[in-house]
């Protein structure tokens, strides 16, 4: 059974069809990358599968758990952790208290500690500036902070929303190896990435989505050498 199951998924927006039946999975232990153009309903995707928009048709299942009537802060308890596009942090609180807004849903106090131990050895960055005011990070320093929080709810699969944007490609380098450690300690992966070839590098598997619908899956090393992915999402004829 895979971990998460989307069958026949529709989103709209009024009387827009941003996306038009859909069907994926992801399993267990997987960084599965969703790849596209501008337009393409990939965040719309990442949003409809973390509740944040409601679906207008098909299914959506958690481990084995039907997602229709459950609102979006209880899929965060349920181990779905979304970390969205541009950042998001809370630009007015310190490093420290984005962190522990990422735990808000958990109760052992001892687990939340030792979990934001881990956080600061995984992001010694974060654990310098743990007082510091987030809005004063640098970019990729809020992201890592984004992807911090996300930890902080102890996450069963981490959806990642352009992770790479607005980066150097120093940065968008060290992001990457940083998403493929998180995957190896045992966070399954939903990646949403522009830089498809970024994402494709790191991936087990891809779907490329295009105006609402899935036109082409498979492995993603695969997808890598496919000449219709290479001329449309990796600049190469």
């Amino acid at each position: 059974m895979a971990l998460l199951e989307i069958k026949d998924m529709e989103v709209s927006y009024g009387f827009i069809r941003a996306i038009k039946g859909i069907s994926f999975s992801v399993e267990k232990g997987e960084i599965i990358a969703l790849i596209g153009a501008n337009g393409a309903g990939k965040t719309t995707t990442l949003h409809a599968l973390s509740g944040i928009i409601p679906i207008a048709g098909g299914s959506i299942s958690f481990d084995g758990k039907d997602l229709a009537k459950v609102p979006a802060h209880e899929r965060v308890a349920m181990g779905i952790a979304q970390v969205p596009e541009g950042r998001r942090v809370f630009q007015q609180l310190t490093v420290y208290k984005n962190l522990m807004l990422g735990a808000y849903a958990r109760k052992n106090q001892d687990e939340i500690a030792a979990d934001l131990e881990n956080v600061f050895e995984r992001f010694p960055r974060l654990k310098e500036r743990r007082n510091q005011i987030a809005g004063t990070l640098s970019g990729g320093e809020q992201q890592m902070l984004a992807m911090g929080r996300a930890l902080m709810s102890k996450p069963a699969i981490m959806l990642l929303d352009e992770p790479s944007m607005g980066l150097s490609p120093i940065l968008v380098s060290e992001i990457f190896d940083i998403i493929k450690k998180i995957n190896e300690s045992g966070t399954t992966v939903l990646l949403v990435e522009q830089n498809a070839k970024k994402a494709l590098s790191i991936a087990d598997r891809a779907y490329v989505l295009e105006t609402g619908s899935i036109i082409l899956s498979g492995k993603a090393n695969a997808l890598m050498n496919d000449d219709s992915v290479r001329k449309a999402y990796l600049g190469e004829s």
